[in-house]
């Protein structure tokens, strides 16, 4: 079994890591997943015997990170092979809403984000795999007219967007295969963005440049302009690869059946509560912005309060100033002697007026801006909110289908049973039944054995009467 679940800002390091918890691909690493022909299978490393799988002999079996490569390799083996064989089967040209499409993007946006470096920005912590995307550009040419592209795209203002978008156009000119091929081989490049145990720096990563040579005999054409790359969730819907009750029973019987449903079954349970992890976090931290958001109207009252008083005190300095002005016309007109000490003292004041007039201008200019960047700042926070709201619905409908999927894997998990126990009972009739079979064979034999002996002793008998005779 495995799992990939569905990366955000804060401005605290609780809401930070409830961001991250929230946002970043959880894996589950008790659990594995393997391609067996073209179902998924779900096995927990407990059940998986002590002898090491050929293509992972190097790794430890227990270590999370490799176990999270893996995955995510299988499951890239297993959305090409699919997409390739549905669009072949379909025989047009895929667009936007072709569901085996939409997944395949999903799984290579996680395999891109596998192992990625945090970078620290204005607004916080940010992982994008955008960057490493650009490194195509400088080592291969062809990329140029991609990467222009994607700039001059309307609507997109992230950098995941722009990353969703250039994949989108790769896959459209055939040349996706290539241009990762082209950013594996210069690992140097790439440790600046992942980690050293990132999937882009293990053989996994090859190994997926290699199978996405076989999009090459797709043909896609895929309108991005009105399609909001930025917001998207990007959640993998384990149910397109989930083995169903028909295929299972050609290829297993018995104890197999009731085993895989039962795998399946705590597989979507491990989903589910991961899910409502997500959910849980996602609502934590819209709580906490809703409190932040408070917080931020009460002080923009209290600076608008201020500026109010700010603006009071100036037109009072004003009055102050325009009736010392008058005084000292009044004065110089009456008292000639005294005139030069009384002008002096009201040059002084005036002086002192203007001084105080500009401290007050000054500390007015300083609440609006204080004012304009709290505006904005509540302005994020509430696109934020939004976004937050928008993921946790949709987060809600997965959780929804899980458990409708668990509830139709319990009702299968009790036929199954069912169908047990009526073949244990009619083994057990079957049992009986040879019991007495045996019984009677070894009555026979008696018999037979009995009929053996009175036939012996007739013949001597009817030889002895015939030598009397």
């Amino acid at each position: 079994m495995s799992d990939l679940i569905p990366e955000s800002d804060a401005p605290t390091p609780t809401t930070d890591k409830i961001t991250q918890a929230a946002r970043e691909t959880i894996y589950l690493c008790n659990f594995r997943v393997s391609v067996d022909g073209e179902w998924l299978c779900l096995r927990e490393l407990n059940d998986i015997s002590l002898t090491p799988d050929p293509e992972v002999a190097r790794e430890d079996p227990k270590d999370p990170i490799a176990i999270e490569r893996l995955n995510l390799m299988n499951m890239a083996k297993l959305s090409i092979k699919g997409l390739i064989e549905s669009a072949l089967n379909l025989g047009r040209t895929l667009d936007s809403d072709y569901a085996p499409l939409q997944q395949f993007f999903v799984v290579m946006e996680h395999c891109l984000k596998h192992g990625l470096k945090t970078k620290k920005t204005f607004l916080g912590q940010n992982k994008s795999f955008w960057g490493p995307l650009e490194l195509v550009e400088k080592l291969n040419p062809e990329a140029g007219e991609i990467a222009a592209s994607v700039k001059d795209l309307p609507g997109l203002k992230t950098p995941l967007g722009r990353g969703r978008a250039w994949l989108r156009l790769a896959l459209m000119q055939k040349k996706l295969s290539d241009y990762m091929k082209t950013i594996i081989n210069r690992k140097d490049l790439l440790s600046e963005f992942y980690e050293p145990n990132a999937l882009m720096m293990e053989e996994e990563g090859a190994v997926i440049a290699g199978l996405l040579v076989g999009l090459n005999v797709i043909d896609a054409n895929l309108c991005m302009k009105g399609e909001d790359l930025d917001s998207q969730v990007g959640v993998i819907d384990f149910s397109m690869y989930l083995k169903d009750g028909g295929h299972s029973s050609k290829t297993t019987e018995g104890d197999g059946q009731i085993t895989a449903i039962l795998d399946q079954k705590n597989y979507v349970e491990e989903l589910n509560r991961h899910l409502s992890a997500s959910v849980n976090n996602l609502q934590a931290k819209v709580d906490a912005l809703e409190k932040s958001n408070t917080k931020l109207t009460e002080e923009l009252a209290v600076a608008n309060n201020r500026i109010i008083t700010l603006q009071e005190e100036m037109e009072r300095v004003k009055e102050e100033h325009s009736y010392h002005l008058e005084s000292a016309h009044k004065v110089s007109g009456s008292e000639d002697n005294a005139d030069g000490q009384v002008l002096g003292d009201t040059w002084k004041q005036l002086k002192e007026e203007t001084q105080l007039r500009l401290d007050v201008e000054k500390e007015l200019e300083l609440q609006i801006g204080m004012k304009q960047e709290m505006e904005l700042a509540m302005k994020m926070l509430e696109k934020d909110i939004c976004e937050k709201q928008d993921a946790l619905m949709e987060l809600r409908r997965h959780l929804d289908d899980l458990r409708t999927l668990n509830h139709q894997l319990s009702v299968k998990t009790q036929t199954s049973d069912a169908t047990l126990k009526q073949k244990s009972e009619v083994i057990s009739r079957l049992e009986e039944k040879a019991n007495q079979m045996a019984a009677t064979i070894k009555q026979l034999e008696h018999s037979e054995k009995d009929v053996v002996k009175q036939a012996r002793s007739l013949n001597s008998a009817a030889w002895k009467l015939l030598h009397h005779q």
